[in-house]
């Protein structure tokens, strides 16, 4: 059984990470594939800002840094963050994908202009900064949001109508104003919404997260994964250094 990591850059409840797990339905889970998601320990919260995203960096490091002693066969990191996506490539051999990079990737080949439609203005320079590392500006439309703050542990349950018919509304106008022929949602927390705007837009929908987990399924029955020369390793393993961290007890 090849056995992939998704890992969920902040911390959630159990119940939550039963709703980012429901984004990978076993129908499209190729045989002899197995799905674990396991969540950071601590860090951010709602990736708002630079500060956020570099604890979220540290922590998935840290969730995913033992992957391959673990016997996984690949690590997805299942944010648009892209959290410690060149960090843990450095760390393993095995094969390690995110969305953001993965979603654009393939955005690229199925159409010639992207836009990512998402949650708040807070998420905007992720999807910018993965262009630009990636050398996908040029491909990249626009950047389009609602103007709801996420919610990490409830996603999108009991906001469907308002959010569906918000990210259709937005999504269109990437298409007619912006001239996008492909639309990414812009973040795993979002892919409730996947099947609806797929069934009323005229292009293609890519699901981050589902887009990032089936590259992995990709790598691994094709043998492949990233280059050592583009990932080097490091000349000293420190695993532990953030494994002692204690969690912080949150205040309501």
């Amino acid at each position: 059984m090849n056995k992939v990591l998704n890992i969920v850059p902040v911390p959630v409840p159990p119940e939550a990470l039963d709703a980012f797990a429901a984004q990978i339905p076993p129908a499209i889970v190729f045989p002899g594939f197995e799905n674990v998601f396991v969540c950071a320990q601590a860090g951010g919260t709602s990736l708002d800002s630079a500060y956020e995203t570099t604890l979220a960096d540290a922590f998935v490091l840290e969730a995913g840094c033992r992957a391959e002693e673990q016997g996984y066969a690949a690590v997805c990191v299942n944010s648009m963050s892209d959290s410690a996506l060149a960090a843990l490539r450095s760390r393993l051999t095995i094969p390690v994908v995110a969305p953001s990079q993965a979603s654009m990737l393939l955005a690229a080949l199925l159409g010639k202009k992207f836009s990512v439609v998402t949650m708040w203005p807070q998420w905007h320079e992720l999807y910018f900064k993965a262009a630009r590392e990636h050398g996908l500006t040029a491909k990249l439309a626009s950047v389009r949001d609602i103007g709801v703050p996420p919610n990490a542990a409830e996603l999108l349950a009991g906001k469907e109508d308002f959010v569906f018919e918000a990210l259709e509304r937005e999504a269109r106008a990437a298409i007619d104003e912006d001239g996008a022929d492909v639309i990414i949602l812009g973040s795993t927390t979002m892919h409730q919404s996947h099947a609806y705007l797929e069934r009323v837009l005229d292009v293609p929908v890519l699901n981050p997260g589902v887009v990032a987990y089936k590259m992995c399924e990709l790598l691994v029955t094709t043998g492949l994964s990233h280059s050592k020369r583009a990932y080097p390793s490091p000349s000293l393993v420190q695993d532990g250094l953030l494994s002692a961290v204690r969690p912080p007890v949150l205040q309501n």
